[in-house]
């Protein structure tokens, strides 16, 4: 038996809060965790709607029914199935939406990348690649991946603001999980702002402006 493969046209969704506009001077580019769908994570973002700020949530590539075969429908970005096809495939999916977004948007918008659970993972790996022309970084209730390639990663993070957000009920977040990234972090020159609140693996409207405005 042999393995081949094939690069295929997918047609992507996304949704974005705000309208684009001479008068936008933020762009974020927000990927949601494994099983949500980004219409939903979207909304936690409202805080941000202030007429000058357009986030875009794309939807990971595979679907699936969260409980057997039928009911409600999550995404996942990646498996570990044929895992590096899929991380070139977010790459080239998530460079072609923020090239969409940038053609409609002001020369000088501010870029701001965040990462849910899975989806801090893969805005890492894409920010690796180097090809991202990024402001911020916000991982949120984010593993920082361990197969990033180091020697670029120094590289594509050098003088990159980064904040580490997480609930302090987060059960996802052990001290040796958050050990473990920090010494990813600085192994790549990464200094992170940390941020935390009282709450679970979910995101906090209150932080999230916090960490907009200090970031």
């Amino acid at each position: 038996m042999t393995e081949h493969s094939l690069t295929v046209p997918r047609t992507a969704r996304y949704y974005t809060l705000g309208t684009p506009s001479e008068s936008i001077t933020d762009l974020w580019i927000v990927c949601h965790g494994y099983g949500q769908l980004a219409r939903f994570f979207l909304r936690h973002f409202a805080v941000l709607d202030n007429g000058q700020t357009l986030v875009a949530a794309p939807e990971a590539l595979s679907r699936f029914y969260l409980e057997k075969f039928s009911g409600r429908v999550g995404a996942t970005w990646m498996t570990k199935e044929d895992r590096l096809s899929e991380i070139d495939d977010q790459a080239n999916y998530l460079n072609l939406l923020l090239q969409e977004q940038l053609r409609q948007l002001p020369q000088e918008v501010r870029i701001t990348v965040l990462g849910f659970s899975q989806g801090g993972a893969t805005v890492s790996r894409w920010l690796a690649t180097q090809n991202v022309p990024v402001h911020r970084l916000i991982l949120w209730a984010a593993s920082f991946p361990e197969d990033i390639d180091f020697a670029t990663g120094k590289t594509a993070f050098a003088n990159l603001p980064v904040a580490v957000v997480y609930g302090t009920q987060d059960e996802f977040i052990t001290p040796e999980a958050l050990q473990r990234k920090q010494q990813l972090m600085h192994q790549l020159r990464i200094q992170p702002q940390v941020y935390t609140f009282e709450g679970g693996h979910t995101l906090h409207p209150e932080t999230l402006a916090l960490v907009d405005r200090e970031l």
